[in-house]
């Protein structure tokens, strides 16, 4: 299912899952079909899976301990992010390094990822491995200031 990661790749998808393709089966690094359209922010394959019968779980772990989720956070995409809280990722998971998904968007500036997780429920005092809280991670002050004032319009107390 490594082909939902590519352009154009649907039409490939489609014909595995027409032959019984599972889209929940992982790879050697543990990662499902769900790891790569999360990764590649395809959203429209993302809702397929998780229209199939049995659909895509949103709580399988790779080796690195990330659901898809983190990598939704990591590329900054607000509707994969929604999507996957939706369908029961767990919100506030930490991986190998103790990142959460907020970890994970604040490190790499993503603001409004960041707030849709807040919004989700996400937790602003989880450490990671090295004892950071997200906002620490912030790349910039900017950045920082960003997340905290759309908290504050959104009524999230941070």
């Amino acid at each position: 299912m490594i082909a939902a990661s590519v352009k154009d790749g649907e039409k490939i998808v489609d014909l595995l899952l027409s032959k019984g393709a599972d889209v929940n089966e992982k790879n050697n690094s543990g990662q499902t079909a769900l790891h790569f359209v999360t990764s590649k922010n395809n959203i429209d394959l993302a809702r397929k899976f998780f229209e199939l019968k049995p659909p895509a779980s949103a709580r399988v772990r790779d080796k690195r301990g990330q659901y898809a989720l983190h990598r939704a956070a990591a590329v900054g995409s607000v509707p994969m992010i929604n999507l996957l809280v939706k369908n029961k990722s767990p919100l506030n998971a930490t991986d190998v390094a103790g990142y959460t998904a907020l970890h994970h968007a604040v490190a790499e500036g993503h603001g409004d990822a960041a707030v849709a997780l807040l919004k989700a429920g996400a937790e602003m005092d989880k450490k990671d491995g090295d004892g950071m809280l997200a906002l620490e991670l912030a790349p910039d002050k900017e950045v920082r200031k960003y997340i905290e004032r759309a908290a504050e319009m959104e009524g999230i107390d941070i």
